[in-house]
This record gives C-alpha cells, sequence and structure tokens, in this order.
C-alpha cells in the first residue's frame, strides 16, 4: 500500500521557547519512504536526533513569533495483517532487555491499577486471544468521543469515563497489556481512514517474540499504518512539544491512500 502524507503546523509564539517536532516518518524495514520533505522557520538551524528505541526521528527547531511547518511524504507500507490468535506471550524473566521498560507504569499509564481487573476479566485465555479479548471489551465498552478529554487525561481516568479519543485507547489498551504481563508500547501514526483527520496513537504488544501492531479504535489496520516515532506513553511520542508556551493558529494533517 502506498500513503501520501501533508502535514501543516502553524503557531504562535510570544517567547522564544525550543520546539521537539515528532512528524517525520520513521524509516523501517515494513515502511518504506520513498521521499519526504520537511520545512520549518526556524531562526535557529533544524537539528534532528534520533527518536525511542531508535525508531524514527526527532526535530529540534526553535519557535519565535510565527511558527509555520509543513511536511509532506510518500510511504509504501510492505505489512501483513496482524493474526493475534496464536500469538504467546513470554515469561517476564525472558523478555529482552529493551523491551522489559514496557512492562512498566508510566506517567499516563498506571498499569499497576488494572492488574485485579485484567485478571478478573482477561484472565482465562493467554497471549494473543488475551489482547483480541480487550480489544473486544473496548469496542463493547467505550465511546470515541472527540473533546472528551486533555493532554493530562490517564488511562485511569479513561477506563473510569469509558469515552475518550485515540490517545486515550492507546493508553487504556497499554495498560491492560502491561497489567497482563504483555509488554506494550505507544506508536504514534499515520493513517488514511482517521475520522477527524489527525495524528493517530496506536498500540504495539509484544507477542512471539516481536512486536505487533494494533489499534484500539479500530480506525486502522497494521497494514495502513505509518509509524512516526514510539515510546512508553504520550509524552514520547506527541508530534509537538513546547518547551514554553505558544497558541495554535491552524493545523491539518492528510493521509491519503495512492496505490
Amino acid at each position: 500500500m502506498q500513503l501520501e502524507i501533508d502535514v501543516m503546523l502553524d503557531y504562535e509564539f510570544a517567547e522564544p521557547a525550543d520546539v521537539l517536532l515528532q512528524v517525520a516518518v520513521a524509516q523501517m524495514p515494513d515502511q518504506r519512504l520513498i521521499g519526504d520533505n520537511l520545512v520549518v522557520s526556524s531562526p535557529e538551524k533544524l537539528r534532528p536526533v534520533t527518536g525511542e528505541d531508535a525508531i524514527g526521528q526527532r526535530t529540534w527547531a526553535m519557535g519565535r513569533g510565527t511558527f509555520h511547518a509543513t511536511y509532506s511524504a510518500i510511504v509504501e507500507i510492505e505489512r501483513p495483517p496482524v493474526v493475534l490468535d496464536g500469538l504467546a506471550a513470554a515469561h517476564a524473566r525472558d523478555l529482552p532487555g529493551e523491551v522489559v521498560p514496557y512492562l512498566m507504569p508510566s506517567r499516563f499509564i498506571e498499569a499497576d491499577r488494572f492488574e485485579a481487573f485484567v485478571a478478573s476479566r482477561f484472565g482465562d485465555v493467554e497471549g494473543g486471544p488475551k489482547i483480541a479479548a480487550m480489544l473486544d471489551w473496548m469496542a463493547g465498552e467505550m465511546a470515541y468521543v472527540p473533546g472528551s478529554s486533555h493532554g493530562e487525561t490517564s488511562a485511569a481516568a479513561t477506563f473510569v469515563q469509558r469515552e475518550g479519543v485515540c490517545r486515550d485507547y492507546a493508553h487504556l489498551l497499554a495498560g491492560f497489556a502491561r497489567a497482563a504481563g504483555i509488554p506494550a508500547r505507544l506508536v504514534g501514526a499515520y493513517a488514511p481512514r482517521v475520522t477527524p483527520p489527525d495524528f493517530h496513537a496506536v498500540v504495539e504488544v509484544w507477542l512471539s517474540d516481536a512486536w505487533h501492531l494494533v489499534d484500539p479504535t479500530g480506525m486502522a489496520d497494521a497494514p495502513e499504518i505509518v509509524r512516526i516515532v514510539t515510546g512508553r506513553d504520550a509524552t514520547d511520542i506527541a508530534f509537538m512539544t513546547i518547551f514554553g508556551t505558544a497558541e495554535m493558529k491552524a493545523q491539518s494533517v492528510s493521509v491519503r491512500r495512492t496505490g
């Protein structure tokens, strides 16, 4: 599958501030970047740095006055659908060192608070079928409601409210998975069927010695998801982190299937 991506960010800074952008498509074996272009109105030279787990690229810039950024990319995805049935969970002691942090609670994912619920609700299945059962539960119990959460909403709050957006769905699924002893990390992503069009958040779970993409909102399938960056929670995958304050004037994300 080939996707064409276009992003526009327009912000106003009253005071100069450092900006960390995470909008560039990650170059990985299952998603081939045909070409991309990032243009930023930064008074300082852009400085790219490697993303979490050496996936993707973060770009440092400076915001001062009007801050305008555009990003365009064409990417070819070569990834089969994820079939959770038959995927096995590993014992914690057998996990690779780089995977272990994704078993732990994090700022927005209080995984330890879900242990009793996960054990009672999903304790009769293991591995991939357990993740499938969690996805089924979320499909039946959760409502996708734009504007129902904010930047400080955690997985525990989402569990109580039973509504949210992609960020909240991803936090909750990752919390369930970690509570069950299955490593889970968040993925900042692009996908063509996201409604309304925006940056998307999905989850990768570690099963059968590999990461597998799942979208708890159900809006995207693995063969059409483009990774940007990965991390413990939304803190690590935010498309734009401002070390100061700014006002958003306009913002748009377009993802189109072209082949």
